[in-house]
């Protein structure tokens, strides 16, 4: 089995793209775009409840909110993917929970100590008709790297 390295950045919020994505800055005062590992979030304008999805990372990411990112991945475009965390939570979790998000199980070995939370959570919320769940068929078109 291969280890992976764990890679923790700490960064502060600048903002929020979109219901995927969010600006931070490092501790070497860079700024770098971080992609929400493991999720998919409705994010073209049209789409029902991508305004929810982004509105809920707001609230849970405002600007200079101190956060840890477990980075899965480097992009080309100098973006990085991650696990982002406050307060030991983990956001893109809170956004499964919250019927804002989607598990990705495309990327999902990527959180490997979460997966079963992550399917638990879009379990309970699809249960419960939260958010994005409301609908009769989710059907959500998501940008791919």
């Amino acid at each position: 089995m291969e280890l992976l390295e764990l890679i923790l950045v700490l960064a502060t919020v600048v903002g929020v793209a979109d219901g995927n994505s969010i600006l931070v800055k490092d501790n070497a005062g860079q700024t770098i775009p971080i992609r929400l590992a493991c999720i998919n979030a409705p994010e073209a304008t049209n789409q029902p409840y991508s305004l929810a999805a982004t509105q809920r990372l707001k609230q849970l990411l405002p600007p200079q909110t101190p956060v840890v990112i477990r980075s899965t991945e480097q992009l080309k475009s100098g973006g990085t993917v991650g696990e982002v965390f406050v307060d030991n939570r983990s956001v893109n979790l809170l956004l499964v929970e919250s019927g804002n998000a989607v598990v990705d199980r495309e990327s999902l070995q990527n959180c490997s100590e979460s997966k079963t939370q992550f399917l638990i959570a879009e379990a309970n919320a699809k249960n419960k008709h939260l958010g994005l769940w409301q609908q009769s068929k989710v059907q959500l078109k998501f940008h791919t790297k």
